[in-house]
């Protein structure tokens, strides 16, 4: 793709907020497991930045999806991996389904506020028995007996590692709402989640600190038929659509990161002696530099062809996923290889490369 003026301005907006306001609280939250969504959030929201390719009418920039992929990559320059992630979250796995099929009452009372940084965002896909298996899904939204239109779901299950889930204001769920077939009996639903019956449960991990996690349990949880997006049983059909969108926002993001940990090993090995010169000075650190560097290029490649051909309306799934399976493999080869010429201090808790192995390895998981 050829950025314009307005895709590189665009860049230089994230990157500056992130150096301003992520990037010096990067050790307070990591330390913390956890970063103030709502008021990160509200920021971002305040400056546009959360609804780039939403309609304008509900507070987005009604730009395509391009720009949102340019904001994804220039999050990157996150010094941490969790932050941008439940950014992600927020921006393009949350409500990317509400955006396209969502009733237009449902998307005022909730993509408004979302788009705004009113509102945090969480996805409920993922179970303890299902992982990425997403016919598998176990949680149901049953019709209320009891109500003589059934004019309730009652919600009962439970998701696993849902990003924000501690502090988010709502949940796009996916349940079955039938008996039917595996792909064609569930539905995305709105659950607010301050209602009754959510209990949630905070998920300690390796790495992404500073994006809280939870395990979220719903027991009779009531919720109006009207929280439902487009229409009853094509919840998995909306979710596959969405995970192309999901795919691409990983591969983008990682790449600036990437780009990162390769310059800084190469201003760290320049600076570091050893047996006389420096480790930069050994021909076979160069040799394994270059052959990252040109790695990272070719995802770059890849990442922006499949981006170029989803924003013309051509169906990506195959080349979405090949850019997330490279990105997953090369943000643990980059971060695994850049950490062995650190040193011991690499193998500190602290060190920037040392961050990155940890973080990046969710990508691939």
């Amino acid at each position: 793709m050829q950025f314009t003026a307005e895709h590189r301005a665009l860049s230089d907006t994230v990157v500056k907020f992130v150096e301003k306001e992520i990037n010096p609280h990067v050790p307070a939250w990591e330390k913390a497991e956890q970063f103030p969504a709502h008021e990160v959030f509200k920021k971002l929201g305040n400056l546009g930045l959360l609804g780039l390719k939403y309609p304008e009418e509900y507070g987005g920039a009604g730009l395509d999806f391009s720009y949102s992929m340019v904001m994804a990559e220039a999050l990157g320059a996150c010094a941490c991996g969790g932050v941008p992630m439940a950014i992600g979250v927020q921006t393009d796995m949350a409500t990317p389904a509400l955006a396209r099929f969502g009733s237009d009452e449902l998307r005022r009372e909730w993509l408004v506020p979302t788009i705004a940084g009113d509102a945090v965002a969480c996805l409920g896909v993922s179970e303890p028995g299902g992982g990425s298996d997403v016919a598998a899904v176990k949680t149901t939204a049953r019709k209320d007996t009891a109500q003589v239109d059934g004019g309730d779901y009652l919600i009962n299950g439970s998701k696993m590692w849902i990003t924000n889930g501690l502090q988010a204001d709502w949940c796009c769920l996916l349940a079955n709402t039938s008996e039917g077939p595996a792909h064609k009996n569930k539905s995305l639903i709105v659950v607010p989640m301050n209602a009754r019956g959510i209990t949630k449960q905070k998920i300690h991990k390796i790495g992404m600190h500073s994006s809280d996690t939870a395990q979220l349990f719903f027991d009779g949880v009531r919720v109006p038929r009207r929280n439902l997006i487009g229409q009853e049983g094509l919840g998995f059909t909306f979710q596959m659509l969405q995970f192309q969108e999901e795919r691409l926002w990983a591969a983008a993001n990682a790449l600036r990161g990437l780009d990162r940990l390769i310059d800084l090993t190469i201003e760290y090995t320049r600076e570091r002696k050893a047996f006389g010169h420096s480790i930069l000075d050994n021909q076979v650190v160069h040799f394994r530099l270059a052959e990252l560097r040109t790695e990272v290029e070719a995802l770059r490649a890849l990442t922006w062809k499949a981006i170029e051909l989803y924003v013309s309306g051509k169906d990506v799934t195959k080349l979405a996923s090949m850019a997330k399976l490279k990105c997953g493999r090369l943000s643990r080869e980059v971060a695994d290889s850049c950490l062995q010429y650190w040193g011991g201090m690499g193998f500190t808790a602290d060190n920037p490369i040392s961050q990155a192995y940890r973080d990046g390895r969710l990508v691939s998981i």
